[in-house]
């Protein structure tokens, strides 16, 4: 129970993140995305918020013998940029360009907007599931 509402709260505090510095708003993120028009480089300062809680923490978290709520630490194995890695996140990149949101975004976006971004998280979901099935 204390692992679900750890996880819970970590996920308000996400969202509320998200909310917060506008990222659930498709045409911010766009207008990041897009530098060809009038440029908005307000979401660098969100990238770089979380990059350097990611930079001060991880460090901090690795030191610990296991992570509190399972029994080993599970981080990536594979280290090298190859061919799956380049395409996905090339499609990563087009969908967030063409859509406004990624992952974390479109499933807190559920909340304030549902009717709008469900065939989104639909199909990011059906997309999810064939990048499984698929081996490049």
């Amino acid at each position: 129970m204390t692992r679900l509402l750890s996880a819970a709260f970590i996920g308000l505090i996400f969202g509320a993140g998200l909310a917060i510095s506008g990222m659930l708003n498709p045409e911010k993120v766009q207008g990041f995305l897009d530098i060809t028009r009038i440029w908005d480089p307000s979401l660098a300062f969100v990238m770089v918020g979380g990059i350097a809680v990611t930079l001060i923490g991880f460090p901090i978290v690795l030191k610990r013998p296991n992570p509190i709520f399972a029994e080993m630490f599970q981080l990536p194995k594979l280290t090298k940029i190859d061919r799956p890695i380049l395409i996905g996140a090339a499609l990563f990149g087009v969908g967030w360009g063409l859509g406004g949101l990624c992952p974390g975004p479109a499933i807190a976006s559920l909340s304030t907007n549902f009717s709008a971004v469900l065939l989104f998280v639909v199909m990011m979901l059906i997309g999810l599931w064939a990048g499984a099935k698929i081996k490049l």
